[in-house]
């Protein structure tokens, strides 16, 4: 079962920690990769799936998912869009600058059921951001899983998240690694498919019978990635998903992030399909 870190939460530290940016890379004209460390060498002690809570004196918090492994040691990134108050502020932060971070909160994706099966790691968007901390740990523990294919879709080629590791990913010989983008404009220089990424799965050769897909994007995308493995034979019991709620608090407090009866904040953002799809407004 996917593994609830209720228990942690109870003894997390509600005060933030201040934390070293070391670099700060632009992914996007929207989006940018901030790479950070804890004080005294500690690691930030999450798993892929999880989410922190970021935040500048003065301002409100946020919430970002985690988007590295921590199976690399030493610091952890984020990825974060400029779209408010204190994601703006964020942009303007520059390397040796400190910031505020509660966390690691949520649930993780159920890493030993994946051991031995093969994956199929669907993302949209700034999904990409929390899946690549999945991605990085098959990379690094790449004996554990059977084959790994990876579909992205982006809305142009200007907002691909990643790019650079795209192509890494499309050369590994431990990755199947196919993209899209919904749309080009005339002068882009584009040359990979074109449409949505739901057109990325019918021409997949999955086993049924041992494969799991996890889904990470804009809430528009999943009932209609879902169709497409249930046309391929892979149930709600092989398909993991991490909703994307406005978590305010992050230990399940202020009840912001609820469906229904489970808070996305403690008992998600990542959840097995078979658990949140018969919830009103989970999907």
């Amino acid at each position: 079962m996917i593994k609830s870190k209720n228990e942690a939460i109870v003894s997390q530290n509600y005060v933030p920690t201040n934390c070293e940016i070391l670099s700060i890379t632009t992914l996007t004209p929207s989006e940018k990769l901030f790479k950070i460390k804890m004080p005294n060498g500690k690691e930030l002690g999450h798993m892929p799936g999880q989410f922190v809570q970021v935040s500048i004196p003065g301002l409100t918090e946020a919430p970002i998912s985690v988007a590295s492994s921590p199976t690399r040691k030493g610091y952890f990134e984020l990825a974060v869009r400029n779209a408010g108050t204190l994601t703006g502020a964020l942009h303007k932060l520059d390397e040796g600058d400190y910031l505020g971070i509660r966390g690691p909160f949520g649930s993780c994706f159920d890493i030993e059921a994946m051991k031995g099966k093969n994956l199929l790691l669907i993302s949209g968007g700034c999904g990409l951001a929390p899946m690549r901390s999945l991605i990085q740990y098959c990379e690094d523990n790449i004996d554990e899983f059977e084959n790994v294919k990876i579909l992205y879709g982006a809305k142009n080629p200007e907002q691909m998240l990643f790019k650079d590791e795209i192509r890494q990913w499309e050369e590994s010989r431990h990755f199947n690694c196919l993209y899209t983008v919904d749309e080009i404009k005339s002068g882009d220089n584009y040359k990979g498919k074109v449409g949505l990424i739901t057109k990325l799965i019918p021409p997949l050769n999955i086993d049924k019978n041992n494969t799991i897909a996890v889904i990470i994007g804009p809430p528009v995308m999943y009932k209609f990635v879902i169709a497409e493995l249930m046309k391929k034979g892979i149930n709600e019991e092989q398909i993991i998903v991490s909703l994307e709620r406005y978590m305010r608090c992050g230990i399940g407090k202020c009840g912001h992030c609820v469906i229904e009866h489970k808070y996305c904040c403690i008992d998600g953002p990542v959840f097995w399909l078979k658990d949140v799809m018969e919830l009103k407004g989970a999907l």
